[in-house]
């Protein structure tokens, strides 16, 4: 999540709002489902005619240095953590003074804590002008208009979803990856979570829908797809079909031109035998499988309300590896829920060393108002839960360290991304993810060609940390492959520095970078 900026109190307005678009910047806290949501909301500022602030000319506001300040901003907000709403107010108190120096502009919150905390927010932070919840997104711009219009707050919180949110325009942060829902909601009631009372009860996708999108998405130049869902292996539930998800794998192995297919984040307890035969018969769905634990202990994954045990999470990461050997694995994992003991704590670090996980992302219990969990007895001790987190952590980052050295000297593809590791000044070296979604740094050898952000290189891993992987290749051993991805990179940044695109492409096509929901062609009987 990036860093939110403390704004000037005394900003100039240099620049009239009549002579250029509105400015819009969107913050997202959370899970991959909002990042998706962003990415939505900005398509439709931007269908409604406003600039990213980060893509304007001179702007209306600045702050004391002289950065640009957007016209309306936009908090996409989570209510998982703990202390989400203090980081919220905190950040709306940053703005309240400059949007009180600025006539114009404009304070939107949404999300799954302006679900939760509608009549709140407008209390505690009277100078944000629209509220919306999880179930209208596509109603950000009218209900910014109206406020506009009306110099009136707006609050639309609506109870369930009426317009599948796929069908929104959506500003991609990216051109040669991308998400797609199958499914919204869910129908679990794990108690320590508070996600289905905000988004709902689960509503699936038919097929042809998501295929439809997939196909336009790889035909703007997209190869890596991320299916998701809040229980991304329970899709067809709503439409009866207890082998959707597998048969939906298999369709999208079909698809020509997407070169990489993930899903997160499937629930142990819906993972089937028949998805395991789909993931290893397609070739395009990688060697990598985010699960979440939550917690080793069978006694605590009862008392979370967590439908499998210990034995059956361990079981499906075995069948994984029978098929698809180079597979790698990411959990989620849960430290000091109510009642646990030392016992149940050490279940769980037996879990984790038994499980090998390339990555795990570790939290300290959080008490949700409004979730089972929060009412339980034996809430633990801060202090407690401190300790077993750090316990965790060390043993998890010992495992990375371990499974990462194994890599040494194996030959990776590597998807190049745009974003560079911190160091990449000093060493020189881009960054991508392999296959089975390790992060690898890598340099380009002397009189080698530089790939794109898209484009795919194989090399061999020459050394290794706990948090990634570092290939320094000679000529010999470096090969780049040109992708339509880095085509279309090419294209996207010709289109925003106004320069002229070139004519030939790797296929010899000129791909069409889409900023909204692309348009299927029209295709003859």
């Amino acid at each position: 999540m990036p860093d939110i900026v403390d704004f000037s109190t005394s900003p100039a307005s240099p620049v009239s709002p009549s002579t250029h678009p509105r400015t819009y910047q969107v913050r997202t806290y959370g899970c991959q489902m909002n990042v998706h949501d962003s990415e939505r909301m900005a398509g439709l500022l931007e269908t409604a005619g406003m600039v990213a602030v980060e893509e304007a000319g001179p702007a209306r506001i600045v702050d004391a240095n002289g950065d640009a300040v957007p016209d309306v901003v936009v908090f996409n907000t989570c209510a998982v953590r703990e202390n989400a709403d203090n980081k919220l107010y905190g950040n709306l108190g940053m703005l309240a003074h400059i949007k009180e120096t600025n006539p114009g502009m404009q304070i939107a919150v949404g999300g799954c804590l302006a679900q939760k905390d509608r009549d709140t927010i407008q209390k505690r932070a009277p100078w944000v002008d629209v509220v919306f919840g999880t179930h209208n997104v596509g109603a950000l711009p009218v209900l910014l208009e109206r406020a506009r219009h009306n110099a009136d707050a707006q609050m639309e919180i609506l109870e369930s979803l009426e317009v599948f949110p796929s069908t929104l325009p959506t500003k991609r942060d990216s051109v040669y990856s991308g998400w797609v829902s199958i499914s919204v909601g869910c129908n679990n009631t794990c108690t320590f979570c508070i996600v289905p009372s905000l988004r709902g009860k689960e509503r699936d996708r038919r097929p042809g829908e998501i295929l439809a999108e997939i196909q336009a998405l790889v035909d703007d130049g997209v190869i890596e797809i991320t299916l998701l869902g809040q229980n991304v292996n329970s899709y067809g539930v709503e439409f009866g079909d207890k082998l959707a998800f597998g048969k939906l794998l298999r369709a999208c192995g079909q698809i020509k031109g997407l070169e990489r297919l993930r899903f997160t984040s499937p629930h142990p307890a819906a993972f089937t035998d028949d998805v395991i035969d789909a993931m290893a018969a397609t070739p395009n769905v990688m060697p990598q499988l985010h699960m979440p634990l939550q917690s080793g202990s069978d006694k605590v994954l009862k008392d979370m309300r967590r439908s499998y045990r210990s034995a059956k999470f361990l079981g499906i990461l075995d069948k994984v590896r029978q098929q698809i050997p180079n597979a790698s694995f990411s959990t989620d994992i849960i430290v000091g829920f109510p009642g646990e003991t030392e016992e149940d704590f050490q279940a769980t670090l037996d879990v984790v060393e038994k499980s090998r996980f390339a990555t795990a992302f570790t939290y300290q219990y959080s008490k949700r108002p409004g979730t089972p969990a929060a009412d339980l007895p034996d809430q633990l001790p801060k202090e407690v839960v401190q300790e077993r987190f750090l316990r965790l952590t060390a043993l998890q980052d010992r495992i990375c360290a371990e499974e990462n050295a194994l890599q040494i000297g194996t030959k990776v593809e590597v998807m190049v991304t745009a974003a560079s590791g911190r160091k990449a000044a000093e060493t020189n070296r881009l960054s991508g993810r392999a296959r089975d979604q390790r992060l690898v740094h890598f340099s380009v050898p002397e009189g080698a060609p530089a790939p794109r952000p898209g484009d795919l290189v194989i090399v061999t891993i020459t050394d290794s940390a706990a948090f990634h992987l570092v290939a320094d290749p000679d000529l010999a051993d470096y090969h780049l492959r040109p992708s339509r991805a880095g085509d279309a990179w090419d294209l996207a940044q010709a289109d925003s520095c106004g320069v002229p695109a070139a004519s030939g492409t790797s296929d010899g096509a000129r791909p069409a970078v889409s900023l909204g929901m692309p348009t299927l062609p029209v295709r003859s009987a």
